[in-house]
């Protein structure tokens, strides 16, 4: 299944963005990763199968807000509180982890194709 990812563009710091991803298929455990030219791909957040529990990176606890409407087949991403570091490549997934491989990209088996954000300081 190829995910699709949408919502990215060009924001100044302190704005907010709406990501959004589908499908979602079922019974998959939803992620969002993020990726620079410097930097290897890095674990954002991500929400277990029936949405009852989310994960976040330390990073973005607090500004970025993980949820999912499997009736709309959709897994979003609210970042609020944009930071120029927060700048990368946004990448969907979808994967059956448990709690250890939860933050491993390597634990995710389908992937979109990625949505660029870019926040001016």
């Amino acid at each position: 299944v190829q995910l699709q990812a949408s919502g990215g563009g060009l924001v100044q710091a302190g704005d907010s963005l709406r990501l959004s991803c589908t499908p979602t298929p079922n019974g998959y455990s939803m992620g969002w990763f993020r990726q620079t030219p410097e930097k290897e791909r890095e674990f954002v957040a991500a929400i277990r199968w029936n949405g009852g529990i989310t994960y976040y990176d330390d990073s973005v606890k607090g500004r970025f807000t993980i949820s999912r409407d499997n009736a709309r087949n959709t897994v979003y991403l609210q970042m609020n509180g944009l930071k120029p570091e927060d700048t990368a490549v946004y990448y969907c997934a979808a994967g059956r982890v448990i709690v250890s491989t939860v933050r491993s990209p390597n634990a995710y088996t389908m992937w979109g194709q990625g949505t660029l954000v870019t926040v001016s300081s």
